[in-house]
């Protein structure tokens, strides 16, 4: 392959300052040959978990594509000092993996709601719907009544489990609103964006409230125009329960877990603050509320399920801001390790995936253990640096006349920086690659292979005997009866069906079977 001759002297500097990166004990075959055999021998050692899962953790990464896994994976070791490739996340340690394929009944790259649809409701549905099948047509209500469809969190709460949402988004975000609602439009989060026909849905606190955090802050305050506050109707539903809403640290800190049957935690007016600039004393982490939700929800002796969304990843990718991606995606595996710390392997399954992907590229030629936020060391044929994280699409077009920006002064580490994008969008779109679903405990096994993401919740399903099939726990061989799960009226949250509204904030809603 011809190269420019004035690159040829800067690429054979790069071969030989790439291979001064490696560890000495690297360069010896003994020592990949014996790692490799510890590995083979763990994975002839393992066994089946064959028993019904008594709990399910299932934990989103919203966007979290395996580019995504790659570089955030080098990023939580070069954040402990190390080279970083070699790291180990939480979520590496699961042995079982497989691939989902995320394509929407009606367009080939989904959203997160047709996605959401699909594996915690077992049906692939249309871009932008809610709980519903795909016979319900986005934007368009009256296809909505008679095609809903039921998450798996209402089919655990039917079998007597306590069910919870811990998310980083929005309480009505496309992830958690799936579990409980019923929409033909992802975006109606409050009687204001819907239409006429559609206003008698619910949503959160009456037009004008102030936000208890942000009193003065106008576009923090209440959108509902039907006079109702579902938070006082929530509370007051749970009459003769112990039951908690809180919005701050001080106050999720006082909850007691052994004394609290219900929580509903909203922290911010909308979306949670990203990691990399959350206030810790204002705000738990994601792995906080985490442990909070398991420890409440556990004494169920039926068992329970949680949900966990690590949300922001995807709306940091959206933004072309690829280090904010990063560091919640690291967030994220904090919070699957502490999930695994307060569970137990032979009676809770714990299921990692993610709902989508998005067009982030892992480019170039960087040194090992160069920081994954920097920049290739061999320069483009226009002679100018790149990054080595950039997106197909998105807001990070910086082309003018038809030069790239010179970012050799630029600190491109920089949690705003936005990375280089080959085609200008206001928002980088999704991709539609298939994503990772990492499985361990009870019947984790099933996830493996490459499957329709509709797949994930009947399989989560059949580990926990919840839903149609049960012949997990009966020991049944034949195929189960078709049982619909087709629901008409409210979804499975407390304050009701429909496209829960008002953005206000992240939600840890924890509900015991009433």
């Amino acid at each position: 392959m011809a190269l420019n001759g004035a690159l040829v002297p800067a690429l054979v500097l790069l071969v030989a300052f790439g291979s001064s990166g490696a560890k000495v004990e690297e360069e010896n075959p003994e020592f990949w040959r014996s790692r490799a055999q510890r590995t083979l021998q763990s994975a002839l050692d393992r066994k089946l978990n064959t028993n019904v899962a008594k709990n399910i953790l299932f934990f989103l990464g919203d966007g979290m594509g395996i580019t995504t896994i790659t570089a955030a994976r080098i990023l939580k070791g070069q954040l402990e000092n190390k080279t970083g490739e070699e790291t180990v996340m939480t979520m590496d340690t699961f042995p079982n993996v497989g691939l989902a394929k995320t394509y929407s009944v009606d367009f080939q790259i989904a959203d997160s709601a047709a996605t959401a649809t699909a594996y915690l409701c077992g049906v692939k549905t249309n871009l932008n719907t809610i709980g519903v099948s795909a016979a319900a047509r986005n934007g368009v209500c009256k296809t909505q009544k008679g095609n809903e469809v039921t998450s798996i969190l209402k089919w655990a709460k039917d079998a007597g489990k306590s069910v919870g949402i811990v998310t980083t988004t929005r309480v009505q975000h496309a992830t958690p609103a799936t579990s409980y609602a019923h929409s033909a439009s992802r975006k109606w989060y409050s009687d204001a964006d819907m239409p006429a026909a559609a206003q008698s849905r619910l949503y959160m606190t009456p037009w004008g409230v102030k936000d208890p955090e942000y009193p003065k802050d106008y576009a923090s305050r209440g959108k509902r125009r039907d006079g109702r506050n579902l938070i006082d109707e929530w509370q007051s539903l749970k009459t003769g329960k112990v039951a908690h809403y809180v919005w701050n640290r001080t106050d999720f800190n006082a909850v007691d877990p052994e004394t609290t049957d219900y929580l509903m935690a909203l922290f911010e007016p909308g979306d949670l603050r990203f990691e990399a600039e959350r206030d810790p004393n204002m705000d738990p982490s994601i792995a906080e509320t985490t442990e909070k939700a398991i420890r409440i929800l556990q004494k169920n002796p039926k068992g329970f399920f949680l949900l966990v969304e690590g949300g922001r990843i995807d709306q940091a990718h959206h933004a072309g801001r690829a280090s904010m991606a990063l560091h919640e995606t690291v967030a994220f595996d904090h919070a699957i390790a502490k999930g695994l710390e307060l569970t137990a392997e032979h009676d809770t399954l714990t299921v990692v995936m993610a709902d989508h992907s998005h067009p982030v590229t892992f480019n170039g030629y960087p040194f090992r253990g160069q920081s994954i936020l920097g920049k290739s060391p061999l320069w483009a044929t226009d002679v100018l640096p790149y990054t080595t994280l950039m997106y197909g699409n998105g807001p990070g077009h910086k082309i003018t006349n038809g030069t790239r920006p010179d970012i050799r002064n630029v600190n491109t580490q920089a949690k705003d920086y936005v990375q280089l994008a080959a085609v200008p969008t206001k928002s980088a779109t999704h991709s539609g690659e298939d994503v990772a679903v990492l499985a361990r405990g009870p019947m984790a096994h099933l996830f493996q292979g490459v499957n329709e993401q509709s797949y994930v919740a009947h399989a989560m399903a059949y580990a926990a005997c919840v839903g149609a099939d049960v012949r997990h726990c009966r020991g049944l061989p034949e195929d189960p009866a078709v049982q619909s799960t087709v629901a008409v009226g409210g979804g499975a949250a407390a304050v009701g069906g429909g496209a829960l509204a008002v953005l206000l904030g992240a939600l840890l809603a924890l509900e015991a079977p009433v």
